[in-house]
């Protein structure tokens, strides 16, 4: 047996080249013969190349024991990743997949009867695009070409017929779907879950293919009022044509245009925190986008900062110019029920494996995650009509709220600049200064002053409030006469002329007249009543 250079079995250009690198590389010879095979496989190793139709993915392990449920079909199994219903391991669900079998061949009888297409007309047209189906999904699966055709004509028939008929209710209302709410509902998540779809192009062109009618009711049309129950706004103009499957179209529906991703650096704190430091929070109507908005007065200026004396004297708030000045923090409509974290996973999926860079939907639950911490920043959110609940308790929402982002990577987000405003805000020494004087001032009996927002109702209890504010502080300066107290006296009196914005000089001052309710005068002991 023999020890030899490999690169002198090439050429001596490649002997000299590795000489100079130092680079000694050898191969077993056996009878001067070179020994060609390989020792191990390394095709079997190689990455599976990604095409650009790629757009269906099966959940990554780590993420799907989160919550099972979420990720796997109930009643009806679309595509390759659960056909026959073999991945689920339930056996009650296996069989209800595969008697759902039976429905799909009852249905595309109906749909060639309604077409008056033949089976093998649709399915040429399935064979025509086979190769451009296999590559929208991540994997690639063991099924002949016959058989895979036979599964796209039988799911897809399935799901236009389906659509077809939810359109028209009232003459298919003997329909076993349409008829039995339990059993559409179940198939209606079912098709919006990621492993368990069709591309959009095919069911597109099959049904434009197929039907006579289809300008009439177009396929995108028909999902759109199908799954409005999901959908928040119906995807327009490029967004049409951008849709890739039905997990998509849900997402499209949320995503507002023109966001731009950065990398985030800071982490808001809860809205709980935020709404003592003055923040308002308002439900956002129009967008289904966050927003913060500062005025310019309290930007360079933190002492225009009247949170405290809003909340000191309710009947304030009828005056628009206070509320104005105050920072506001505008978020959409969150409506969480028995639906809502199975949705939500789905689109979040959706983005970690092809929207890692613009996960809209990922970036919003990071940043509800952080302003909801407890059930008392949900109490806050649903007293604001930000939150609606129809699930349960606020703690279930929190719990369900904080688990939504386990093991969910954020790359970059459009609500960077949004959570560094949160932060600097609750930041400054005014803000936290501020959000404390409530809870200490209403140890003096000034918070609360409850009054209806009009203009002369809400004038009298501001005066009164003020006018008690006043007289304590005068009633403390005359109990200042004896000589041991001048110092306390003057402290008070800098304490008053001095910036009330400042932090040491505000607890001070807050603390001083806060001294018991029995204050000392010479010659004479009063009762200050506050």
């Amino acid at each position: 047996m023999e020890m030899v250079p490999i690169a002198a079995t090439d050429s001596h250009e490649n002997d000299h080249m590795c000489k100079e690198l130092g680079i000694d590389i050898t191969i077993v010879m056996d009878n001067d013969l070179i020994c060609d095979e390989s020792i191990i496989d390394v095709s079997a190793a190689m990455e599976p190349a990604r095409w650009s139709e790629c757009c269906i993915y099966r959940a990554p392990g780590k993420i799907r024991k989160i919550n099972k449920e979420a990720y796997t079909p109930k009643v009806i199994s679309i595509g390759p990743f659960h056909h026959g219903g073999n991945e689920v391991r339930d056996e009650d669900s296996q069989k209800e997949l595969r008697d759902m079998e039976t429905l799909k061949v009852r249905k595309l009888k109906e749909f060639c009867d309604r077409t008056g297409k033949c089976q093998k007309e649709i399915a040429g047209i399935i064979e025509k695009n086979q190769d451009k189906i296999r590559r929208c999904y991540s994997e690639s699966f063991d099924i002949s070409k016959e058989d895979f055709v036979k599964m796209v004509l039988l799911d897809s028939t399935f799901i236009m017929e389906v659509l077809l008929r939810a359109d028209d209710r009232e003459k298919y209302k003997d329909d076993f779907i349409v008829s039995n709410p339990m059993v559409n509902d179940n198939i209606r998540l079912d098709l919006i879950l990621l492993e368990n779809q069709l591309p959009f192009f095919i069911l597109k062109e099959l049904y434009e293919k197929s039907y006579e009618r289809h300008s009439e009711r177009p396929i995108f049309q028909l999902a759109c009022k199908y799954f409005s129950r999901y959908i928040e706004k119906n995807p327009e103009g490029e967004k049409v044509e951008k849709v890739k499957h039905f997990t998509d179209l849900i997402r499209l529906s949320y995503c507002p245009d023109n966001l731009e991703f950065n990398v985030r650096k800071k982490n808001p704190c809860t809205a709980t925190k935020l709404y003592e430091t003055g923040v308002i929070f308002k439900l956002h109507e129009d967008s289904l986008d966050i927003h913060f908005h500062k005025s310019l007065s309290t930007k360079t200026s933190p002492c225009f900062n009247f949170s405290w004396l809003l909340k000191c004297l309710l009947g304030l708030t009828g005056f628009g110019c206070l509320e104005h000045t105050q920072p506001l923090l505008k978020i959409p409509r969150f409506i969480i029920d028995d639906d809502t974290e199975g949705l939500l996973r789905k689109i979040m999926l959706l983005e970690q494996c092809h929207y890692p860079f613009e996960a809209f939907a990922c970036n919003h639950m990071w940043i509800l995650d952080y302003l909801i911490n407890s059930k008392e920043d949900v109490e806050l959110l649903i007293e604001k009509n930000i939150i609606y609940n129809d699930l349960g308790s606020n703690e279930v929402i929190a719990e369900m709220v904080n688990k939504l982002c386990i093991e969910i990577s954020e790359r970059k987000s459009c609500y960077a600049d949004l959570a560094e405003d949160l932060c600097d805000h609750y930041a400054q020494h005014c803000n936290v200064v501020l959000a404390n004087l409530p809870l200490e001032l209403g140890e003096l009996g000034f918070c609360g002053c409850e009054c209806p927002f009009t203009l002369d109702d809400a004038f009298f209890p501001a005066v009164h409030g003020g006018k008690r504010f006043l007289d304590c502080v005068w009633v403390r300066l005359l109990s200042m006469g004896p000589r041991d107290h001048m110092q306390e006296r003057s402290y008070l009196m800098r304490s008053l002329c001095c910036p009330w914005w400042e932090r040491k000089t505000l607890r001070v001052w807050v603390r001083l007249l806060s001294m018991g309710p029995r204050v000392y005068i010479p010659e004479r002991t009063i009762s200050c009543q506050l």
